[in-house]
């Protein structure tokens, strides 16, 4: 079991940078696929990007060119930098932990979640 948790959201202007980290407990953080969702107001859960066991990285159309995301795995730690930011960015973030073995970008792909991160974009 894995325990998630979510920092580095907050306002920021269009066009303007963040970095998210999620932080997880446990001793075997190396061998799960690590993903990024957000959420909107009013809209359902939408995959951002995932970095497998093997650093396999895919991202959503929406956000490829703008967005990085990372692992240290001496750290436990993923990132997501964002980079150019929109309004239409604006939603929580959550990161997520896979333990299959194929990479997933379906949110019931993932077992473990971390509690959220706002950002909030302005124009």
């Amino acid at each position: 079991q894995v325990q998630l948790e979510d920092s580095g959201g907050g306002l920021v202007q269009a066009g303007g940078s963040l970095r998210l980290s999620c932080a997880a407990s446990g001793r075997t953080f190396s061998s799960y696929s690590m993903a990024w969702f957000r959420q909107a107001p009013g809209k359902e859960r939408e995959f951002v990007a995932v970095i497998s066991w093997v650093s396999s990285i895919d991202y959503a159309d929406s956000v490829k060119g703008r967005f990085t995301i990372s692992r240290d795995n001496a750290k436990n730690t993923v990132y997501l930098q964002m980079n150019s930011l929109k309004p239409e960015d604006t939603a929580v973030y959550y990161c997520a932990a896979s333990l299959a073995a194929r990479i997933g970008v379906q949110s019931g792909d993932y077992r473990y979640w971390g509690q959220g991160t706002p950002v909030t974009v302005s124009s």
